[in-house]
């Protein structure tokens, strides 16, 4: 594990890429990698291969050349201060428009996050080592699958009426 600088603060572990179905809200996929490793490395190992689109961060801008498919629709989000450039004007309006309507899609992967952080606890690593943490984070991303699809499980429960 590594650190690596995020505006003026050093941030020191790894980081926890995750493929999620944008219908559910299920993770289908987990990566982690150290601190300093790029997000747009390991974009084509989130990809399960049955996706039509793919929406990401700005920080997966370029994943288009990482990734061998032609069928894929990207929706990757500008960096904020390439919008706040743009003059005032229709085209500002309809930028931020485009870029609302892809955060709002977006937003399903950040809710894992949110589970295993308020959840289950996860604020920093626990262990030394990736393989550690790894195990770690999948877990916890295993269950917050289960946190998320504990409604529709609960339906799916036959409740047998004690025999006396």
């Amino acid at each position: 594990m590594h650190q690596t600088k995020k505006g003026n603060q050093w941030h020191f572990g790894m980081k926890a890429h995750i493929g999620v179905d944008a219908d559910s809200g299920l993770v289908h996929t987990v990566i982690t990698t150290a601190a300093n490793e790029s997000d747009v490395e390991q974009v084509a190992d989130l990809l399960h291969g049955k996706e039509q689109a793919v929406w990401a961060d700005s920080g997966y801008r370029g994943a288009q050349a990482r990734v061998e498919r032609e069928d894929l629709q990207w929706h990757i989000a500008a960096r904020p201060s390439d919008i706040a450039k743009l003059p005032e004007g229709r085209r500002k309006a309809a930028a931020q428009k485009r870029e609302h309507r892809k955060a709002s899609v977006r937003a399903k992967v950040e809710h894992p996050f949110r589970v295993i952080k308020r959840q289950f606890g996860l604020m920093k690593v626990r262990f030394r080592g990736l393989a550690k943490n790894t195990a770690h984070v999948v877990t916890l991303f295993a269950l917050s699958n289960l946190w998320m699809a504990r409604r529709q499980l609960m339906a799916m429960a036959v409740v047998r009426p004690n025999r006396a």
